[in-house]
């Protein structure tokens, strides 16, 4: 169990740096009109795909009883972000034309809803705490 919170809580730096590096590559390619090509389905995959490890490890350690109320709001927060993600994404992917604005709010979206995921346990974006029950 204490491998699984370790995992947890470290993996949530790749999904926040992922996320950065994804804001700054849409944000980039919307502000010089560079035509979307492959990046913005490999960086948005990337980080959707991280993301989603996140949400996989944290039901884990909900299944084997790392439960505490204050969950219920890191939970719900995150599944949204994870939810929004891949919305955003897939409706991008699909259209004729894709850009780089629908990525750009999707990240946007997840960063802001799993930073308040973060707070809503009591924790802070770049803080580490020890495992406790």
């Amino acid at each position: 169990m204490n491998f699984l919170y370790q995992a947890h809580s470290g993996l949530r730096y790749l999904v926040l740096l992922a996320g950065l590096v994804a804001l700054a590559y849409f944000v980039s390619g919307l502000a010089t009109k560079r035509p979307v090509g492959k990046g913005v389905r490999i960086i948005g995959s990337s980080f959707v795909g991280l993301l989603d490890l996140q949400v996989l490890l944290g039901i884990l350690m909900v299944a084997m009883g790392r439960y505490y109320p204050r969950l219920i709001g890191h939970i719900v927060l995150m599944l949204l972000a994870a939810a929004v993600t891949h919305v955003l994404l897939v409706i991008n992917r699909k259209r004729p034309n894709p850009g780089y604005l629908l990525p750009l709010i999707a990240v946007l979206a997840a960063l802001v809803l799993i930073v308040g995921g973060i707070m809503a346990i009591g924790r802070g974006v770049f803080t580490s705490t020890a495992f406790m029950g």
